[in-house]
């Protein structure tokens, strides 16, 4: 990352930015992981400041067909459901562990796709790290797709987040959700500056993939990572039991867009690899001075937006006029449980002290 000073004695900030385009060790946790540790230090190595990869990468995006009937192949349909959770990530855990470590030996901040695992469900998720290696934050998709339904469950408001970086401020979205306007408005009204576009790489889905990037930049006039998956036939185990159920037609499609909706490097189709660019955060300020989204170029006055951040929860307490989640429920009972042992041992040093005195105050009762 380079910080310079323009004409003006303005600081601005300039650094490079990569979007992995990768095939996952095909439900295989473990070996991702350690791929993705690789290609972190891959792209450090070449000089990258922030580093994005695809959507699901780890295990696998559930690429086979998700109902085949009723009949016998419906074990198929679940054994595959079972690898594909048993093989997901529990947020923070010893997986995410090893990714922090490779982003903090990196120095490198790292947005990856992953299938988080959280009780019974799963979540297409993005997890943020930071270049020390913290975590600072996730993304769960808002809305899935078509039969994606049958696989994950959906992210609430809370989701919708950006995060502040010494690079900018940072967010990300999964493929269709760059068609939901008003989840895209609020990101931009958040002061998103550099967005990471995490997608599965269908071969359908390739002109999608690319105006819809480059829209997203033109409209919030940010910088967008684009970063897909790739993988074919090959890549697969043939003891996997859907692949012959499977087309597998998934090329990719990655790329670094401006924010005037141009491409800066690719899009990258039917090979996996690593496109690198430098980002101008200065490119913001031109683009803007013709159309700001959030300021000069928006009507506030006729067109609004209600955004709930609430995190959802599925039990809600109620009594005594007070209405809580079962989380704030569980903090005010802990918090009461610490002031009644606080109260119990001052009680005791009281009598303690009373005891020990030859004054013959009256014992202090409750």
């Amino acid at each position: 990352m380079i910080c310079e000073v323009n004409e003006m004695g303005k600081e601005y900030t300039k650094f490079i930015a990569a979007a992995v385009q990768t095939a996952p060790v095909f439900l295989n946790k473990e070996e991702t992981i350690g791929k993705a540790c690789s290609l972190i230090e891959e792209a450090r190595d070449n000089g990258a400041d922030l580093i994005v990869f695809p959507e699901a990468f780890i295990p696998t995006y559930p690429y086979w067909p998700k109902d085949l009937g009723t009949g016998p192949e419906r074990k198929l349909i679940l054994d595959a459901y079972t690898e594909l959770y048993k093989n997901s990530v529990e947020i923070p855990s010893e997986d995410t562990d090893k990714l922090r470590e490779a982003a903090k030996k990196a120095g490198a901040y790292v947005i990856i796709g992953m299938n988080e695992r959280d009780g019974g469900t799963l979540y297409n998720t993005i997890l943020f790290i930071g270049k020390n290696g913290t975590i600072l934050g996730k993304h769960r998709k808002l809305m899935s797709i078509d039969s994606e339904k049958c696989i994950w469950g959906m992210g609430d408001g809370s989701d919708l987040r950006v995060f502040d970086t010494e690079l900018g401020r940072v967010g990300g979205f999964f493929c269709y959700e760059h068609h939901m306007t008003l989840a895209k408005y609020a990101m931009f009204a958040e002061g998103e500056q550099i967005h990471a576009g995490l997608w599965a790489g269908h071969g359908f889905v390739k002109p999608t993939m690319d105006f819809a990037s480059r829209q997203y930049a033109f409209e919030g006039q940010v910088f967008v990572i684009a970063a897909s998956l790739y993988i074919n036939e090959d890549m697969v185990p043939n003891s996997f039991p859907l692949k012959k159920y499977t087309k597998w037609d998934f090329p990719g499609g990655s790329g670094i867009i401006n924010p005037r909706g141009e491409y800066l490097a690719g899009p990258l189709y039917d090979k996996e690899g690593i496109l690198y660019s430098e980002i101008d955060m200065d490119i913001i300020i031109r683009a803007k001075a013709v159309i700001d989204a959030m300021g000069h170029f928006s009507r506030p006055d006729i067109l609004s937006l209600n955004i709930n951040k609430e995190k959802y929860s599925l039990i809600k307490i109620k009594g005594s006029g007070v209405e809580a989640s079962s989380n704030e429920h569980g903090e005010i009972k802990k918090e009461m449980k610490e002031l009644r042992e606080r109260y119990e041992r001052l009680e005791a040093k009281i009598e303690e002290l009373i005891k020990g005195s030859t004054t013959g105050y009256k014992r202090i009762r409750r």
